[in-house]
């Protein structure tokens, strides 16, 4: 029952995050296994604690403070860099939802370990040890992740670098909540009130930025879609660099590098079209012709190699998240 008072609202609080996710970015197995990978780091922190406070010899308010932090955060970074990184997260909506349901695991785990070890313990105490642990964990996990996923839109070429500012914002805080400047009961408050708040400006400002970016992103690919399918497009800035190519590359491989920009397109369109139908609330089917056009695009990536993708960096006319666009129609396509 105690497990249930604390974990059950930091639980409806993950769920309450995907149901403001107008846009629904995070489909649920995605939360189950960010919830899962939580879960799993803390199991490994259980394991590397017990080794790691008696050999560095410390006290274990001193481990609390200063340790603890540094490794509990580390991992629990470690999978949400990851998705930032193989392009899995493309807003600061989802960054959001993600990190919370990571450091809901984390606390569902950390706190069922408390609970053996003080099972007899008042129900006030488990007001404050779970669910303002929960909070705080889901807290930080979120602070790096909305931290991380904006330092990456601002150096998409250096994401490895972008993690440091948002893990050191986390480890702080968490040290922070560890050195306990206010009365349990007082700081679990403050976590209850100054979450939601961050939370709710986080996810207006972001909804309103994606909002403009698929707005302005559809209409660009459009646009681009028709110059490349026209008779004109030869002589764009885009079909004379392509022309130039070909004192590089073999003719077909600058054909299969036409061929890869337009599906690109084409399946951009299809993504934010489909974001767009998201918000409005409406589930558009996949185009039936969605998995052989991502093997399509499989196939002419691997025939361009690695130098001709190089090359094509100058017609890169969308963003970043290209790989996130694909990530996001595989999605829908395993879905059907």
């Amino acid at each position: 029952m105690n497990l249930v008072l604390a974990f059950v609202p930091v639980l409806l609080f993950v769920i309450g995050l995907q149901v403001m996710d107008s846009f629904k970015l995070v489909h649920r197995s995605a939360v189950l296994a960010a919830i899962a990978a939580g879960a799993g780091v803390a199991l490994v922190c259980v394991a590397l604690h017990a080794w790691l406070e008696p050999a560095l010899a410390v006290s274990a308010a001193t481990f609390s403070r200063y340790v603890a932090p540094i490794t509990e955060e580390t991992l629990k970074a470690a999978f949400i860099g990851l998705l930032i990184a193989r392009r899995r997260v493309g807003f600061l909506v989802d960054a959001a939802v993600q990190g919370f349901a990571v450091g809901a695991g984390f606390a569902l785990v950390e706190n069922v370990t408390y609970l053996n070890a003080l099972g007899g313990a008042p129900l006030v105490l488990w007001i404050v040890r779970g669910l303002g642990t929960a909070m705080l964990h889901g807290a930080t996990t979120t602070i790096f992740a909305i931290v991380a996923r904006t330092f990456a839109d601002r150096h998409p070429d250096r994401v490895l670098a972008s993690f440091a500012p948002g893990l050191a914002a986390a480890i702080a805080v968490h040290s922070a909540f560890n050195h306990v400047p206010l009365p349990p009961v007082a700081m679990t408050l403050l976590l209850l009130i100054a979450l939601p708040v961050l939370v709710l400006a986080v996810f207006q400002h972001s909804e309103a930025a994606t909002r403009e970016w698929v707005v302005a992103g559809l209409d660009l690919d459009v646009e681009l879609l028709q110059l490349v399918a026209s008779d004109a497009f030869g002589f764009t800035r885009f079909g004379q660099y392509l022309r130039r190519l070909r004192e590089q590359f073999a003719p077909a491989v600058v054909m299969d590098m036409f061929c890869l920009l337009r599906l690109q397109l084409e399946l951009s369109v299809q993504a934010t079209a489909r974001l767009m139908a998201r918000e409005a609330g409406l589930d558009v089917p996949v185009d039936a012709d969605l998995p052989s056009a991502l093997a399509e695009l499989a196939y002419l990536e691997h025939a361009i190699g690695r130098t001709g993708l190089l090359a094509l960096k100058p017609l890169q006319v969308t963003s970043h998240r290209d790989d996130w666009h694909k990530f996001l129609l595989t999605q829908a396509g395993t879905a059907r």
